[in-house]
């Protein structure tokens, strides 16, 4: 089935790029887009408001609608329908966001870890990954920017950027209630709605609560195991008293009291209930299943448009979160590799933005402030050693920067973009590891007073980074309804330090590490083609990723040593393509293909036996980095009982990918494929809706996530993590 999903979506692919020469053949093209035609698709991949095939940017754009017709419950959805990338829920969390985009991202989660994709709601940039496996619900589209957007986001897009954005709120008053019941007993509620008070002030939220039992269960505790508790909420009010002025005040808050995910077993041990599980969602683990996620936010956006030429728009938020949870690695009744955990951070950012928008150019400039702090806490319980090492610290980080983006019109036909940010951080960093005689929890994370056997760590280190990051671009419109373009641009994501450092083990760790980079070079061809019943984007890649950041935790006889290194470099290079088309007046295609190509150049990494540095870049990979990926969506709509009904099939497609930079054949992922089918149909008033959508129908096993703890040490402690099996779910939503 994998070669038969493989060459479907290649044939896709081909049959598209076949039809680029027929666009450029066409003299004459409808003035009105017709029913069979797609519709122009604007962005604000640039901070402005564009055609996506104006802009020089790899793009996929997600729309409600779209989203909705594909029953897309969270933001891991865009793995499915966005080349090369992966969007996935964390080894040993439930809504902790990990994101790799053309083969850069950062798996690890830890407080000082940063990630490698930025994830922003409504312009405000989400610094840590706790709690960002956000749900969808009340949004207006999402956008995925593929490669470094060091220009206009900046911090921490050297992989690129996922744009959540809400919706505004509707000038009349309205409210959409909807419920879902489904497999696993399954049972969703959503609320959202608006109402004006006056005319120029509007007010309007949405919440939600998701709830689902285990896919699995705790075989020591009969807890649940996969299962979900989410409440999630999102408040505004909006304020335009008068036509150049604009105010909107946002608030959002998660909680997440989903049980505690822990590893399947990949191998058998010799303790007791050390058995591989029949299910690959069942455990045996002891360490317990509390688990709370708290995360929330508030923003103030101010737009006043100063005149034609001219807006200034101003970006207030502040965030925080605080995650209590435990991860049991060995997946046994005992205490062999256990870890009791607890996060907390917060965040202040101010950005200030000038819009301007000449007859023939057009740009952004402005500037930028993070105040960032966070902390953390875990243990490592291994019972087999008799001890406890307990991990703790924290990361105050605090950037500035200043950013301009515009591009030129030089001709008709011609366009020319630069732009340029500059970007100053300063990290200090505190870190304190130390190992305590006994099995339990120790004084880190709330245990009891004790001395430590070993101070493994115990410093304070401050560490500045600064980075100027440029782009251009050359774009070309071949014809009305095709353009071209070539571009270069840089990603950079400062240095830090290891909160998990032995300096017993690795005393470099002390210096924390060096900021990495990534120079991408892009070719572009976007466009429609057959009357506009083809829309496509199309890209060519190139990227030179240089002092990369690899996080890894290596198994010794005394403990575990933790490395952050800047191991050296890698060449990533791929090509992408995306569009829709319309086949018939009834039937529409989405469609998706990604191909990769990623190697170490070099890879340096500390011997812990004859302490020096070596290149064993000939032993690694590139982590989550698939040759191939692919979407292949079939929207049908048609009158039925005087709504509208629209079927979606859909398969998606990822190819062979290593969990982590050493290949592992135990925990490494084949390709497989994802057949999901969904129908919705609406009311000829749009009132109601009844919708019905399953996933997984061939209940594909795939893992997401591993660890790799060999060893009698530490129980062969070799677990992976699942997506979901096969689910149905039942929706019905009404308007008022």
């Amino acid at each position: 089935m994998h070669k038969f999903v493989k060459s479907a979506l290649l044939t896709g692919a081909a049959f598209s790029a076949l039809a680029a020469p027929a666009a450029v053949a066409q003299a004459q093209v409808s003035e009105q887009p017709s029913a069979t035609q797609v519709e122009e698709v604007i962005v604000t991949a640039r901070r402005r408001e564009e055609s996506l095939r104006e802009v020089p940017v790899a793009v996929t754009a997600l729309s409600s609608e779209r989203l909705e017709l594909t029953g897309a419950a969270d933001v891991t959805v865009l793995q499915q329908q966005t080349p090369n990338a992966t969007v996935q829920v964390a080894r040993g969390s439930n809504s902790t966001l990990i994101s790799f985009i053309r083969g850069v991202g950062q798996q690890d989660p830890l407080w000082g870890f940063e990630p490698g994709v930025g994830l922003y709601i409504d312009d405000v940039y989400v610094a840590r990954p706790q709690g960002a496996v956000l749900d969808i619900f009340d949004i207006e589209r999402i956008e995925v920017l593929r490669g470094p957007q060091g220009t206009l986001y900046g911090r921490n897009t050297i992989g690129g950027a996922i744009k959540y954005v809400t919706s505004r709120l509707a000038p009349e008053p309205e409210l959409i209630l909807r419920g879902a019941v489904g497999s696993y007993g399954q049972v969703d509620l959503i609320a959202s709605g608006s109402a004006p008070l006056g005319d120029t002030f509007r007010i309007g939220g949405a919440i939600a609560s998701y709830n689902r039992d285990g896919f699995g269960e705790n075989l020591t505790t009969g807890a649940d195991h996969y299962d979900k508790d989410v409440l999630a909420a999102r408040f505004s009010a909006e304020w335009a008293p008068t036509a150049d002025l604009f105010f909107r005040f946002a608030y959002d808050r998660v909680e997440d009291n989903s049980n505690a995910r822990h590893g399947h077993r990949e191998v058998a041990g010799t303790a007791p209930g050390s058995d591989v599980l029949p299910s690959i969602y069942d455990t045996r683990a002891g360490l317990g299943d509390d688990n709370s996620v708290e995360t929330e936010g508030l923003s103030l956006t101010a737009e006043w448009t100063i005149n034609d030429l001219l807006t200034f728009k101003s970006i207030t938020a502040r965030r925080e979160g605080n995650t209590d949870t435990v991860i049991d690695f060995d997946g046994t009744p005992s205490p062999i590799l256990d870890i009791p955990a607890y996060y907390a951070d917060d965040q202040f950012t101010q950005e200030f933005q000038l819009l301007f928008n000449g007859a023939r150019w057009q740009g952004v400039a402005g500037v930028y402030y993070l105040d960032g702090h966070a902390e953390g806490a875990f243990d490592t319980i291994l019972g087999n050693l008799g001890v406890s090492i307990g991990n703790g610290g924290f990361v105050d980080t605090e950037s500035y920067a200043v950013f301009a983006d515009f591009n030129f019109d030089l001709s008709d036909r011609l366009r020319l973009a630069v732009g340029a940010r500059y970007t100053e951080d300063e990290k200090t960093g505190f870190v304190n590891r130390a190992t305590y005689l006994g099995v339990g929890q120790t004084p880190l994370t709330g245990g009891p007073a004790a001395t430590p056997l070993v101070q493994n760590t115990l410093y304070t280190n401050t560490r500045s980074f600064s980075q100027f990051t440029p782009r251009i671009s050359v774009s070309y419109d071949l014809t009305d309804d095709l353009t071209g373009y070539a571009a270069f641009s840089q990603g950079f994501k400062s240095g830090g330090f290891d909160m998990r450092g032995d300096a017993t083990a690795t005393p470099d760790t002390v210096d924390g590490y060096d900021p990495e980079t990534v120079n991408s070079y892009e070719l572009g061809l976007k466009g429609y083609a057959f009357d506009r019943r083809l829309t496509f984007s199309s890209a060519l890649f190139y990227s030179d990723y240089q002092d990369q950041q690899v996080t890894t935790q290596v198994p010794t006889a005394t403990g575990i040593a933790s490395f952050v290194d800047n191991v050296g470099a890698s060449t990533i290079y791929g090509a992408e393509f995306e569009g829709s088309l319309w086949l018939t007046d009834f039937l529409t295609a989405n469609f998706a293909v990604g191909y990769m190509e990623a190697e170490f150049e070099e890879f340096i990494r500390y011997n812990l036996t004859t302490m020096q540095y070596e290149d064993i870049s000939d032993l690694v990979v590139v982590q989550n980095a698939p040759r191939w990926s692919g979407y292949l969506g079939l929207t049908w709509m048609g009158d039925v009982m005087g709504g509208q009904l629209a079927v979606t099939p859909s398969v998606s497609y990822r190819g062979d990918f290593s969990q982590f930079e050493f290949p592992n054949p135990i925990l490494d992922q084949e390709g497989y494929a994802l057949v999901d089918l969904s129908a919705v149909w609406t009311s000829p008033d749009r009132r109601w809706q009844l919708a019905l959508h399953g996933k997984n129908l061939t209940d594909e096993e795939y893992r997401t996530g591993g660890y790799n703890f060999p060893g009698a040490v530490f129980g062969d402690s070799i677990s992976a993590f699942y997506g979901p099996p096969r689910t149905w779910t039942a929706a019905l939503q009404v308007r008022f």
